[in-house]
C-alpha cells in the first residue's frame, strides 16, 4: 500500500519524534510505500530513516523551492513547480492518508484532504494520528461541526482519529482489506 504521509519538516520534541519512528517503522516492515514531501528534515527525516529501516519504500513529491533539502535517497523523487502540484501529486500517489503533527502546511493540508472527502473527490482512507493529544482541538471542533450541522457527512465517514501508530496502521490495512 502506498500511504500519503503529511507531516512537519521542523525538529520536533521527543514525544512526536519517538511515536512518528514507531509508525514508520510499521510502514516499513509492513512491506508499504511511503508518499511524502521529501524533506531530510525535521519530522519528515524521521519518517523517511524509519520507513527504510523497516524495509519499505519512499516515494518523495517536493517541491522547486526546497529542492535543496530533499532526500538523496529516497527510492523516488519528484520535484514539482509549486505547493499546489506537490498536494495534488501526493494524494494522486497514495492509497490511503495520514496526517500527523504538523504546522499550518500540515493543516492546509489536511482540511483540504476532508473537503475533497466531503464532496466525494477523495475516497480513500484519512487518518489523523493524535499523537500527544496534538489533534484534541481540531476533533472537538470537527465534532461541533457535525453536531450544528454543518457537515454532510459523519465526522467518522470523513476521518479516523488514531491515538497511536499501531491504531493507524490497523485501521489502514483493514480499510485496505490486508487484515
Amino acid at each position: 500500500m502506498n500511504i500519503t504521509v503529511f507531516c512537519s519538516a521542523a525538529d520536533l520534541d521527543d514525544r512526536y519524534t519517538s511515536a512518528a519512528r514507531e509508525f514508520a517503522e510499521l510502514i516499513g516492515r509492513g512491506g508499504h510505500t511511503m508518499v511524502w514531501g521529501g524533506s531530510e528534515s525535521g519530522l519528515m527525516k524521521v519518517m523517511a530513516d524509519g520507513v527504510q529501516a523497516g524495509g519499505g519504500r519512499l516515494v518523495g513529491i517536493s517541491v522547486e523551492f526546497l529542492a535543496v533539502s530533499a532526500r538523496k535517497n529516497a527510492d523516488e523523487m519528484v520535484i514539482t513547480k509549486d505547493l499546489a502540484e506537490r498536494k495534488a501529486g501526493l494524494l494522486a500517489r497514495g492509497d490511503a492518508v495520514v496526517i500527523m503533527v504538523g504546522g499550518t502546511g500540515t493543516l492546509d493540508e489536511a482540511t483540504e484532504i476532508l473537503e475533497l472527502k466531503k464532496h466525494g473527490m477523495h475516497t480513500k482512507p484519512v487518518v489523523l494520528l493524535n499523537t500527544a493529544g496534538f489533534y484534541d482541538g481540531l476533533r472537538q471542533q470537527f465534532q461541533r461541526m457535525e453536531d450544528e450541522g454543518f457537515l454532510p457527512l459523519p465526522l467518522t465517514d470523513l476521518v479516523f482519529f488514531a491515538e497511536d501508530g499501531v491504531g493507524a496502521m490497523a485501521y489502514l490495512e483493514e480499510s485496505a482489506g490486508l487484515r
